[in-house]
């Protein structure tokens, strides 16, 4: 493998393009730190608050989410679509970038529109069956794709020939040892040591129908013995929950060190977002999906094989309610052997050298 001296890396506007751009970032720089690493974003996108702080060079380009229907908007997209390009490629020759790796989001569609112009590498990186907007136009400029699940390629024609590589997770997270960190992680949060706790997050803006069957349940799961961590959301509002319970409810509003959560819990209960599906498997942790229900099914997708594995259980986000949790989750967080054998499972399907798969895959894409 030869080195690379200048990568853009490309993603933005949500989590799930995000964590695993910068958990590739930090691969990269462990591999070789004088590697200039130069990410791309928009002025309103989560990247903002991500990547900064993590010290890697942000520049932001205008980016337009990409019409879905014949309007104004589509008539403005060649002339919006052209600056962005023009500006996305003259980063890429400020910084003489060796390749182009996009996670997706509509700053990627520049990215690659960009490299495409100058005949440069481009990696893609996708994690959603169907694929988004901005990676379905990328790969119309490159044969490089790489997907982050094995089911993907099988569902999806345009994955067909993607190569499975897994989903690049933060260290924090792979190097994760839940049983060591369990009883330090629990003190953090005022958790007893010695109790079975579930660990409950809809995602950083939360499940406003997961809180409510959760926090629901409050009282039964108090009287099993199951003490709860509760990351409700940064747009939820704040669950109802007894104050004289005899076990720990600990309600946070965001949680920003997941990892802590994870190693606190023995059962989560989630949505069924990539990076979720990815990060909780990785670490085998059992948990009880509840995928986001309107849209493209995709969570459903994301979560079904880790189940299908033995790793956890799938319920309909209708069908999730407060006698739900007292009837399945209560018993399930309540059975040792029957969590650590869907631990094991999910661990079995899950996978921690994403980003180490990828980058291998962007050298085998440079050097061609």
């Amino acid at each position: 493998m030869g080195p690379l001296r200048s990568v853009v890396l490309a993603g933005g506007g949500s989590g799930g393009h995000v964590y695993p751009l910068l958990a590739f970032a930090d691969c990269l720089r462990r591999h070789d730190p004088s590697v200039q690493i130069t990410c791309l974003g928009t002025p309103r996108g989560l990247e903002n608050e991500l990547i900064p702080p993590k010290g890697y060079d942000l520049r932001l380009i205008p980016a337009h989410q990409l019409p879905r229907s014949v309007n104004m908007d589509l008539v403005r997209t060649p002339d919006r679509m052209f600056k962005a390009a023009r500006a996305a490629g003259k980063i890429i020759d400020e910084v003489r970038a060796d390749a182009v790796v996009g996670f997706g989001g509509y700053v990627s569609v520049p990215a690659y529109l960009a490299a495409w112009r100058r005949e440069m590498p481009i990696v893609v990186h996708e994690v959603n069956v169907p694929p988004g907007v901005a990676n379905r136009m990328g790969m119309k400029f490159t044969k490089h794709v790489a997907v982050g699940f094995p089911h993907q390629p099988n569902q999806a024609e345009s994955l067909r020939d993607a190569r499975v590589v897994g989903v690049p997770l933060r260290r924090s997270i792979t190097g994760l040892d839940r049983a060591a960190t369990r009883e330090a992680a629990r003190a953090h949060f005022g958790l007893r040591p010695d109790l079975p706790t579930v660990f409950v997050s809809g995602g950083s803006q939360g499940a406003r129908s997961i809180n409510l069957a959760v926090a629901g349940a409050a009282k039964e799961l108090s009287r099993a013995g199951v003490q709860v961590l509760h990351a409700i959301g940064a747009r939820n509002e704040p669950v109802s929950v007894p104050s004289d319970l005899p076990v720990p409810y600990v309600t946070l509003t965001y949680l920003s060190e997941m990892e802590l959560g994870y190693a606190a819990a023995d059962l989560m209960v989630c949505r069924g977002g990539a990076m979720t599906c990815a990060e909780v498997a990785a670490i085998g942790l059992p948990a009880v999906y509840v995928p986001y229900p309107h849209s493209n099914q995709e969570q459903k997708r994301n979560a079904l094989p880790v189940v299908e594995a033995g790793g956890g259980l799938l319920v309909d986000d209708a069908e999730l309610t407060p006698a739900w949790v007292e009837q399945v989750v209560v018993p399930l967080a309540r059975d040792p052997q029957r969590l650590a054998a869907m631990g094991a499972a999910a661990a079995q399907y899950g996978r921690r050298d994403g980003d180490e798969a990828l980058l291998d895959f962007v050298y085998e894409a440079v050097s061609r």
